[in-house]
């Protein structure tokens, strides 16, 4: 089992894959020149993910992993001693300017798969044949998680995936922009092709009121959307009832049929990472990535501040000056967005991610943006923008899981691909894949994690082995093989809230 990794032969850090001890002798060969052998004797142990320093680094001296500086030395760093929060700190700072250098990435295309999905009206695929309860505003969360019950109890037939009630608590109070999101957010997924029906349930009274959302919903398929209006009725659930019974008719006849892989969106996700999940998951989920888009499809990358650091990587690899433009403004504007609440915008490794290795936020997202792979950048999309070109996709929303997850769903995306070091149970509307950076997790959190890329530090399989060995895996979720979460019926939505409550 490999023990310790340089990722690049022009870092000055390598990571430790398992724990190492203090005295323990660490040898690396350059890819570029085979004759070219350092040997680092330990300082002290290192714990898994965490980095070690290949030469003596003066106080100032800039950090370098991945090919990239993740930060400066805060101290004098000898040769084989840990580097961590202790001894360095990030350079990030505020609004930059950028240059476009244009990166070609030259992919050739193959013939789609195929796999067995639901073809919907709008020519879009589904993945589920889910029936969703969708309120438009938080006061009907207890009526919406009460049909939910009774639906599942009373009113299931073969056919029908899940039915799941989505609650929030927003709709109302709202102003301007932070209003315009929720509606937006609400209507993409009450269009969504995974949910072969939907019971949309408001109040009456409220701003986001379903006569206010047929305004965000052109195009949709009348025949599997149905309304509710709890103040108009004596006995609201009794309707709702009827209404579900309706939906789940029409959506039992639903058939799999063969659909493209040109009409499969997956989106790319991390959190609770380690100092493996650059190494193992990221890089997996960032082949598989390339692999769909060759084949046609479409990823979509978000969580914005977890690519402050890493931005100019994926700058230079937009297919034009106007996506480089947009994706400037992509990242600026989250600055800003941190700016206008005078916070800082590089405080974001948790203390979850500082135990697992991860040091400064360029250390997080030069692993981060690994799960983006090497192609080109195709769109640059707004929150809650659906895609429309396909292959690689940027997503602005912020780096909390569930509404970064939330996000990609009402994008278009039919399934989440979501890597983590540390674990979590959460589910986005969509199957959520768990992908664990380490053999440990995967072991320890059986109900939670669907996939193990730890085999890569383990059992020494290839990134590109274990990217293909992914692929037939989200091939099965796609035809409706259940993931980890769903047999638990996780499944959750989070609304970015960006505004004043009145």
């Amino acid at each position: 089992m490999q023990r310790y990794i340089r990722i690049n032969d022009v870092d000055n850090v390598a990571v430790a894959l398992t724990p190492l001890g203090k005295g323990e002798v660490t040898s690396f060969i350059s890819a570029s020149d085979p004759s070219n052998k350092l040997e680092v004797v330990l300082s002290e142990d290192i714990p898994q993910g965490h980095k070690f320093a290949l030469c003596d680094l003066k106080t100032g001296s800039k950090i370098i992993k991945y090919a990239n500086p993740i930060g400066t030395a805060t101290a004098d760093i000898i040769t084989g001693s840990h580097v961590h929060t202790h001894n360095i700190k990030t350079t990030l700072g505020d609004i930059n300017e950028y240059t476009y250098t244009k990166q070609v990435t030259d992919f050739p295309k193959e013939e789609p798969f195929y796999f067995n999905g639901y073809l919907r009206k709008d020519g879009r695929a589904g993945i589920r044949n889910d029936i969703w309860i969708i309120p438009t505003v938080g006061c009907v969360n207890g009526l919406v998680k009460s049909l939910e019950r009774a639906g599942n109890a009373q009113l299931r037939k073969e056919g029908i995936d899940d039915i799941v009630g989505f609650t929030h608590p927003y709709g109302c109070s709202q102003m301007g922009l932070d209003q315009e999101n929720t509606r937006h957010i609400l209507a993409d997924l009450i269009k969504h092709p995974n949910a072969g029906g939907v019971l949309v349930v408001g109040l009456g009274c409220e701003n986001s009121n379903i006569p206010v959302m047929m305004d965000y919903l052109e195009g949709y398929d009348e025949s599997r959307v149905r309304f509710l209006v709890a103040q108009d009725f004596t006995d609201e659930f009794s309707e709702g009832i009827k209404l579900l019974s309706e939906l789940i008719d029409n959506a039992s006849k639903d058939k799999r049929v063969p659909i493209s892989s040109e009409k499969l969106i997956v989106g790319l996700k991390c959190g609770g990472s380690d100092g493996l999940s650059g190494i193992t998951a990221n890089p997996t989920v960032g082949a598989f990535s390339d692999f769909l888009i060759r084949h046609g499809g479409t990823t979509i990358l978000t969580e914005v501040p977890e690519m402050f650091g890493a931005e100019k990587i994926l700058m230079n690899r937009c297919a034009n000056e106007e996506l480089f433009e947009k994706t400037v403004d992509l990242i600026n504007d989250f600055k800003d967005y941190f700016g206008r609440y005078n916070q800082v915008c590089y405080e974001n490794p948790s203390p979850g991610n500082k135990k697992g290795g991860i040091t400064t936020l360029e250390d997080k997202s030069l692993g981060c943006t690994q799960k983006a792979g090497k192609s080109e950048v195709e769109g640059v999309l707004k929150y809650s923008e659906p895609v429309i070109n396909k292959g690689l996709n940027l997503l602005s929303a912020p780096g909390n899981d569930m509404v970064a997850a939330t996000a990609l769903a009402s994008s278009g995306a039919q399934l989440v691909l979501f890597t983590t070091g540390r674990g979590t149970p959460f589910s986005s509307p969509v199957p959520t894949v768990k992908i664990s950076s380490n053999t440990l997790l995967f072991e320890k959190k059986p109900g939670w994690i669907d996939f193990n890329a730890g085999v890569i530090v383990t059992e020494g399989k290839s990134i590109n082995d274990t990217a293909m060995n992914l692929a037939n895996f989200v091939k099965e979720v796609a035809e409706g093989k259940k993931v980890k979460s769903e047999l638990s019926f996780y499944k959750d939505i989070a609304i970015f809230k960006d505004g004043v409550t009145c």
